[in-house]
C-alpha cells in the first residue's frame, strides 16, 4: 500500500514487509554434482553454508542404489524393502547427509528415476512406466534408512518431462499425470510404512513449461489430481494427501516478468497461475485447502550460453527480483538456487551448453556477480514515478542486523551511503523511497566476525 500521509511515509522509510509476504520461506540450495563428489563436498557445503541457505536437495536416484539396474530380470531374492538389501548403495548419500547434518543444513530428498530396467514395463529403459509396487518397496527401503536424518521428501524429479518418465502422451493426451499419481501414491505407503508418515511430503515437481512432448505443469496437476478443463474432480479418485506441492519456475533470458502465453504454464513472474490452479483444486477437495508451493529448483542462465543466458550481471539482478516475486506469495514456503558451478560447457558427448550456466560460479570457479548477490540479494522496484522500493536479505545473518545501503547516479562511479535500515530476524528489509530514474544501488552488511560483504550493483527495474 502505498504512503498518503507523512506519517505512512516516516514509517515507510523504516524496515517494512509486504502484507502478503511469504515471512517464513526458507531456502534450498542443490549442487548435484559437486555434492557427489567427495573431492568438491565439503568445500561446496561450506559455502553453502557460509552463504545462508537453510537447506540443499539431493535427488536419489533409484538406478543408482538398485543392484543389477540395466539386467531385464530382477534379482534373485531381493527384497527391495530393507536397506540392507542394497549393500553399499547408500554409501554417497549416508556422506552428504551427515557432511550436511554437521552444518546445521536440512536435506530434503527427491525419490526419483532413473529406475532399474526390471522394474520398468519395456524392461530397456529407466523411464517407461516404472512398476509401482517396486517403487514403494524402494521408497520404503529409503525411508527407514534415513528415518532419523531426513524430514522432507518429494516424489520424482520433473515428471512432465519425457527424459524422467515416459510416455508422457497417448493418443494425443497426457499420460504421464496418470503413471504420476500411482509413483507418488506408492512412494508415499513406502514412507508410510518405513515411519516417515509424518514427515513433510511434497508432490509434482514440475518443469515451468509445455510442448507438444511436454505436459505443461498445470495441465500436468489438473492430470495428476483427476480434475477436468473447469477443475471438477472425477468421483472415482480420492483426495490426494501431500504437504506441499515442489515447482521449478525457470524462466527464459526474457527474465523474472516474462509470461507464457500457454496458460498452463508457470514461470516465476505467472506463479499466480499456480497459486490459483490449486486454490481451485483445493475447492474441488482434489487436495487441502491452501497448499503451499515449494520451489525447490530455480536459476538464471547466464553466459556463456547466449541462446538462453544473459549477461553476469544481469543474472544476478533477475535472480534477486525472481526471490522478491516469491517472496511477495505468502503461500512460497521454499525458493533455491541451482548450482555453485556452472556445468561443463562441453560436456563429453554431449553439445555444446547443453548443462546448466545457472551456478554462482563459472565452470572454471570464477565467482559470478550472482555470487554475492546471493549472500546479499537487493532488488530496486520502482513502483511509480519517482519512487523505489528497496528490497533485500543479509542471508548469512542470525537474528537482526543492520544493512547500509549504497547508491551512484547516473554513469557515477561514486558510491555513496543512502541510509542504514534494520532487518527483521531473518534478515529481510525493505523501504521505499524517492529516487532518480537512473539510480543504482548496493548493499552492503558486517558480519559478526567483523567481516564487510558487499553486493553487486543493482539496476532499478519496474514491473511491466
Amino acid at each position: 500500500m502505498r504512503p498518503t500521509i507523512l506519517i505512512a511515509v516516516l514509517l515507510s522509510l523504516v524496515l517494512a514487509a509486504p502484507a502478503a509476504a511469504s515471512t517464513t520461506q526458507f531456502t534450498m540450495f542443490e549442487a548435484p554434482s559437486a555434492l557427489v563428489d567427495p573431492s568438491q563436498r565439503d568445500s561446496t557445503l561450506d559455502e553453502i553454508d557460509a552463504l545462508g541457505a537453510d537447506a540443499i536437495r539431493v535427488l536419489v536416484n533409484w538406478n543408482r542404489v538398485a543392484p543389477s539396474p540395466t539386467s531385464k530380470t530382477r534379482p534373485a531374492n531381493f527384497d527391495a524393502s530393507d536397506p540392507a538389501a542394497y549393500g553399499d548403495g547408500f554409501a554417497t548419500y549416508e556422506a552428504i547427509v551427515a557432511a550436511a547434518k554437521a552444518r546445521g543444513l536440512r536435506v530434503l530428498f527427491t525419490i526419483t528415476g532413473g529406475a532399474p530396467f526390471w522394474a520398468t514395463a519395456k524392461g530397456t529403459d529407466a523411464i517407461t512406466r516404472p512398476d509401482p509396487d517396486e517403487f514403494q518397496a524402494f521408497a520404503t527401503a529409503l525411508g527407514a534408512k534415513f528415518r532419523d536424518d531426513v524430514d522432507i521428501w518429494s516424489i520424482w524429479n520433473e515428471p512432465n518431462q519425457p527424459q524422467f518418465l515416459a510416455p508422457q502422451f497417448v493418443g494425443g493426451k497426457p499420460q504421464s499425470p496418470k503413471l504420476y499419481r500411482s509413483l507418488y501414491l506408492a512412494a508415499q505407503r513406502g514412507l508410510g510404512a518405513s515411519g516417515n508418515g509424518q514427515d513433510t511430503i511434497l508432490a509434482a515437481e514440475t518443469s515451468p513449461r509445455g510442448n507438444p512432448r511436454i505436459v505443461a505443469p498445470l495441465a500436468f496437476l489438473r492430470g495428476f489430481l483427476c480434475l477436468d478443463s473447469k477443475y471438477r474432480k472425477a468421483k472415482s479418485c480420492g483426495k490426494i494427501d501431500a504437504d506441499g506441492w515442489a515447482h521449478h519456475p525457470y524462466t527464459t533470458s526474457g527474465g523474472p516478468y516474462f509470461r507464457s502465453g500457454n496458460t498452463d504454464d508457470v514461470t516465476i513472474g505467472t506463479l499466480s497461475r499456480l497459486t490459483r490452479a490449486l486454490d481451485r483444486a483445493g475447492k474441488a477437495g482434489a487436495i487441502r485447502k491452501g497448499m503451499p508451493m515449494y520451489l525447490t529448483e530455480f536459476g538464471i542462465q547466464s553466459f556463456p550460453d547466449r541462446i538462453t543466458g544473459v549477461p553476469l550481471s544481469t543474472q544476478a539482478d533477475y535472480r534477486s527480483l525472481s526471490e522478491f516475486i516469491a517472496y511477495g506469495n505468502k503461500r512460497v514456503k521454499a525458493f533455491s538456487q541451482y548450482l555453485m558451478r556452472d556445468s561443463d560447457p562441453n560436456p563429453p558427448g554431449g553439445s555444446k551448453f547443453s548443462g546448466f550456466e545457472s551456478g554462482l560460479r563459472t565452470f572454471g570457479g570464477t565467482k559470478k556477480p550472482a555470487y554475492d548477490g546471493f549472500r546479499l540479494p537487493l532488488v530496486a522496484d520502482r513502483y511509480a514515478a519517482g519512487k523505489v522500493r528497496l528490497w533485500g536479505l543479509a542471508r548469512p545473518a542470525d537474528g537482526r542486523t543492520k544493512v547500509r545501503i549504497l547508491y551512484a547516479n547516473g554513469g557515477s562511479s561514486r558510491w555513496r551511503t543512502l541510509t542504514t535500515l534494520s532487518t527483521d530476524a531473518r534478515g529481510y528489509f525493505s523501504s521505499r523511497r524517492s529516487a532518480p530514474k537512473d539510480r543504482r544501488y548496493r548493499v552492503e552488511w558486517t558480519a559478526a566476525d567483523g567481516t564487510t560483504h558487499r553486493g553487486p550493483v543493482t539496476k532499478t527495474r519496474s514491473a511491466p
